[in-house]
């Protein structure tokens, strides 16, 4: 079954329905390369653990295909779940920390139980920086109590960059065929774009949070990662849609995600005249390396017919910063509580209190390689109905979006921002956390905007995303250039778990 490795989801489909394969097949596939790749062999660590019940639930997936039932297109699709959304399964909820390892949630998130009535198969929790990289400044991306420290696939000294690094390692390294990750500001376009993977961070309120351990509900999203754009757009179209419990769902536009939520399947190429694309270069959001990749890549979606608007200025990028973390400081301690409350007695924690006096006393796991200063600030902080939160927040609306995204798109009369994701990931370190460049990520994040990462090409071994960002429910728009690019320059290329960027 060697022909699995970087199969797409219709591919994978197409063999099950020929009898090829079957969901069966393939999740013991994707089990065994587990067991050889992340527990073994380079050791990625992406993988906290697998569900106990995958092979069961593919057999009566497999059942249902014979009796002529196929939900959908991730019938019998395995998947992996970011460790801080709730599965009603016999795996863990933890965002990677033993404080939270009780029993399992009494529920899915929303977005899990569509993933289950798609008839994908949830092969397991993805790791993360603990707590979503909520827990200190200078944390290291990839490194939770419970996942140890996840690895670059393509370069295993190098970081995974950002905090839903295992979601973005198992796709990349096909450990399964697609991924569910989560972002508040970058934690999905960067460990995409570190990994060769398309990232597609949605719109606030395409996907639904409830069940999701949370840092800011104004920013915070779920969303895709997968080898393709089409394969993240089908994973998209699954997971999106309102939900009762999470009212910022309710202004999601009817038929949101247009040709990509309906088809299934990729459609016909295009090409990309009449679009107009704003180049936003910024020194903060890659090093020299990976901008002139980003520089060669630019001058692909010319080729393919674009309009560029070389460069655009993205205004007030070093304004947002200390607002930004005030706002994500006061809505952490708030979600937090609630989302404990939510999970009931299946923890045993209820504030960020407890939280912290948890790790204090079990300081030997938890903080063995840095502290917890960002939770000792978020307990300080006084409320959502605080002036000084409210104040920070409609200075980052008002910054990153009206006189930002919303006034650049408008005079320069563009489809979308293009930027370089990030710079070339820094090698490990545990002890004195990241070493990367700030990347592109802000100004989408705090406007709560959508954006698309995709791969753009590699420096030294090590990928290069590009970044698509557009006006809020764009999403169709930004598929199709991240699809159009990505067909035309296929720079996707498998890991191949060098021990250094040397070799």
């Amino acid at each position: 079954m060697s022909g699995l490795e970087e199969a797409t989801v219709a591919q994978l489909g197409a063999w099950m329905a020929a009898g090829r394969e079957t969901a069966a097949s393939i999740t013991e596939w994707y089990l065994a390369r587990i067991a050889a790749l992340d527990r073994r062999g380079p050791g990625l660590h992406a993988v906290i653990e697998t569900n106990p019940d995958a092979l069961s639930i593919a057999a009566a997936l497999d059942d249902e295909r014979r009796a002529g039932r196929v939900r959908g297109p991730l019938h019998g699709i395995p998947v992996l779940v970011k460790d801080n959304i709730d599965t009603g399964d016999r795996m863990a909820t933890t965002a990677g920390s033993y404080a939270l390892a009780g029993l399992p949630a009494a529920a899915d998130a929303p977005l899990v139980a569509r993933l289950r009535a798609s008839g994908a198969i949830v092969l397991g929790k993805a790791n993360l920086t603990e707590w979503a990289n909520f827990r200190s400044i200078s944390a290291s991306s990839g490194w939770s109590a419970r996942g140890g420290q996840c690895r670059n696939p393509y370069v295993l000294d190098r970081s995974p960059i950002g905090s839903s690094s295992g979601s973005a390692v198992g796709v990349a390294a096909n450990l399964a065929a697609l991924a569910v990750g989560t972002e508040t500001d970058g934690s999905i376009v960067y460990p995409a774009a570190a990994s060769a993977v398309v990232g597609i961070k949605p719109t606030v309120g395409l996907v639904s949070r409830t069940g999701v351990i949370p840092i800011a509900e104004s920013q915070d999203t779920a969303g895709p990662m997968a080898r393709t754009v089409t394969d993240a757009a089908i994973l998209l179209a699954v997971i999106a849609g309102p939900d009762p419990e999470d009212p910022v769902t309710q202004a999601v536009p009817a038929d949101a995600l247009g040709e990509w939520g309906r088809a299934g399947a990729a459609p016909e190429r295009r090409g990309l005249t009449g679009i107009r694309l704003g180049v936003a270069r910024d020194p903060s959001f890659a090093d020299a390396y990976a901008t002139a990749v980003f520089d060669v890549a630019v001058e692909a979606l010319r080729a393919l017919g674009a309009t560029l608007v070389d460069p655009v200025a993205l205004p007030h990028l070093d304004e947002y910063k200390a607002p930004e973390l005030t706002v994500l400081l006061t809505e952490f301690k708030s979600g937090l509580e609630r989302y404990l409350a939510r999970r009931g007695d299946t923890v045993t924690l209820r504030t960020l209190a407890d939280v912290i006096a948890f790790n204090e006393q079990d300081r030997a796991r938890e903080l063995a390689y840095f502290g917890q200063d960002l939770f000792l600030m978020a307990q300080e902080t006084r409320g959502l109905e605080d002036a000084v939160y409210r104040a920070a927040r409609e200075t980052c609306l008002r910054l990153a979006r009206t006189a930002g995204l919303d006034a650049v798109l408008a005079e320069h009369r563009l489809d979308a921002l293009v930027t370089p994701t990030i710079g070339l990931p820094g090698t490990i370190d545990t002890l004195r956390g990241d070493h990367h460049l700030d990347g592109s990520s802000a100004p989408a994040a705090i406007s709560g905007y959508p954006s698309v990462t995709v791969p753009a090409g590699q420096a030294f071994g090590l990928p290069v995303g590009m970044s698509f960002t557009g006006r809020p429910w764009s999403e169709p728009a930004l598929i199709r250039i991240a699809f159009e690019f990505e067909q035309a320059t296929w720079h996707r290329r498998p890991p191949r778990f060098l021990a250094s960027h040397g070799g």
